[in-house]
């Protein structure tokens, strides 16, 4: 069953030159098609939708500020389980924790500024594709 999700590659990814490789890794990936892409800068507004259900969280601020920090890479990608693939294939948020091979595991310096967000859930990358890419 093919999906859509949400994949955002964070400022530290783009401060760092890590976008092509982020990418390279997810167009590799057999089935799997980007079918939108856009860099931007992320505003209060679109922070807050996007992290809201976290509002109150001691990690809220600082993610916010973090996100804000510089501009993003917001993709659509496309695909047969998609979803559980990006996130596999991103590792976990600690990247101490996240296997070598993985985003996180190869890149990822601090459990805060961690490279890659993707969708958890069908519901999840619905809501968050409305956000960021409205109508598509």
């Amino acid at each position: 069953m093919s999906q859509r999700t949400l994949v955002l590659l964070k400022p530290d990814a783009v401060r760092r030159g890590l976008v092509g490789e982020i990418i390279g890794r997810i167009e590799r990936k057999a089935g799997w098609r980007i079918t939108a892409l856009e860099l931007r800068e992320l505003d209060q507004e679109t922070l807050e939708q996007h992290y809201g259900e976290h509002r109150g969280k001691p990690f809220y601020e600082p993610l916010v500020a973090f996100m804000a920090s510089g501009p993003v890479v917001a993709l659509v990608v496309e695909g047969e389980r998609v979803i559980e693939g990006v996130r596999a294939l991103a590792g976990p948020t600690d990247p101490i924790a996240a296997a070598p091979g993985s985003i996180r595991g190869d890149y990822g310096t601090i459990v805060r500024e961690n490279l890659i967000h993707a969708s958890d859930s069908e519901e999840s990358a619905e809501r968050e594709l409305k956000i960021f890419f409205p109508g598509r």
